[in-house]
């Protein structure tokens, strides 16, 4: 009778997961880091014939992740010479689990954002960097917005910053527009699940229309849907909703510009419905601007290169003004694990070299 909602509370918890955690992904290693709330997850790749000037890569999930959204990614790159690690935040994965209540309403984008810290200077301590630099931050969707905004508040350093399908430092209200443009039954399955923050996601069918391809196999959906986290925060999305980092603060907290002119990657999937081509090009944009300005202000001493033509399957990525912006032909909002993933995987392997 109500099909047209596609309600379910198969995926509607209102508890911390009990028992042991799944394995580790395959081709990767778990481990924990020890923090005064609790203990995060920290998976691990490592490369068995590390290849030269490339610095190790710490990927930060987004809402309703966890590190386990980024195995395809850090075995492509391990086998290809790339050291990478994937942090857990609270109430995710195999991290510590806060209360159904202290996770949806006092659980806050610096709460977060504190722990994608964590797990950088555990991955710096671990690879012998120091704490000044010497990682890729690479953040997918609200882990894309953390990671500008640990740089924008200069809580770390990197060498290099990768959003994928991120929310955009502008602020992400156009984002959940777009969101509720797609789902016009979102508020009033919202009441039927008591405000619960998996509504949007709580049915296959959500999943793949917000996330996913058409083509992405039913039996990965299932998986996908297996590893989402029980419940969410409502105060990460509300505290990215507007305008929350200074872009310059967020390059300036990048090393590495005398060496390479470009050291941002904005990356997104051609068929993603949440961070569309709009925003993510307004995303560069705002990068490129504020990194001309830095230029012009003799903050950095590079050349500041007028957009080209990069190359890359699709013919639609391009480079300029400290930016590379590119696109995964076919894939949707979760772009590092839909049906052509791999495509992404060498792009970013690509960016990593030019660094």
């Amino acid at each position: 009778m109500l099909d047209f909602l596609h309600l379910s509370f198969q995926h509607i918890h209102w508890r911390r997961p009990n028992g042991l955690p799944a394995p580790a992904p395959a081709g990767t290693t778990r481990t924990f880091i020890s923090t005064a709330k609790g203990d995060l997850e920290l998976l691990c790749a490592k490369a068995g014939s590390p290849a030269p000037g490339i610095p190790p890569v710490v990927f930060m999930h987004g809402g309703m992740g966890s590190a386990w959204v980024w195995h395809e990614y850090m075995r492509y790159l391990a086998g290809r010479g790339v050291t990478s690690y994937a942090v857990s935040a609270r109430g995710h994965g195999a991290s510590w689990h806060p209360s159904f209540l202290r996770m949806l309403y006092a659980t806050t984008k610096r709460d977060l954002a504190d722990d994608l810290v964590a797990g950088i200077k555990a991955v710096q301590e671990r690879e012998g960097i120091g704490a000044g630099a010497g990682i890729v931050l690479v953040g997918h969707s609200s882990g894309g917005g953390l990671s500008q905004y640990i740089l924008s508040e200069g809580d770390v350093r990197v060498r290099g910053l990768v959003l994928l399908g991120a929310v955009p430092g502008t602020g992400s209200l156009p984002v959940y527009v777009n969101w509720w443009l797609l789902d016009s039954w979102f508020a009033i399955r919202m009441v039927f699940h008591g405000w619960h923050s998996n509504s949007p996601l709580s049915h296959p069918f959500l999943v793949r229309r917000a996330f996913f391809s058409k083509e992405y196999p039913n039996d990965k959906l299932a998986g996908f849907q297996r590893h989402m986290n029980r419940y969410e925060s409502f105060l990460w999305p509300l505290g990215m909703m507007f305008r929350f980092v200074d872009p310059k603060s967020v390059l300036r907290s990048i090393e590495g510009w005398g060496v390479n002119s470009n050291r941002v990657l904005v990356m997104a999937g051609t068929e993603d419905k949440l961070m569309t081509k709009q925003i993510q090009e307004k995303a560069a944009e705002t990068y490129r601007t504020a990194f001309s300005e830095l230029v012009r202000e003799r903050a950095f001493e590079v050349k500041d290169n007028v957009i080209h033509a990069l190359a890359g399957e699709g013919g639609l990525d391009n480079a300029g003004h400290g930016v590379e912006l590119a696109w995964v032909p076919g894939a949707g909002h979760h772009l590092q694990n839909d049906t052509t993933w791999e495509i992404g995987a060498e792009k970013l392997l690509a960016f990593l070299h030019r660094l």
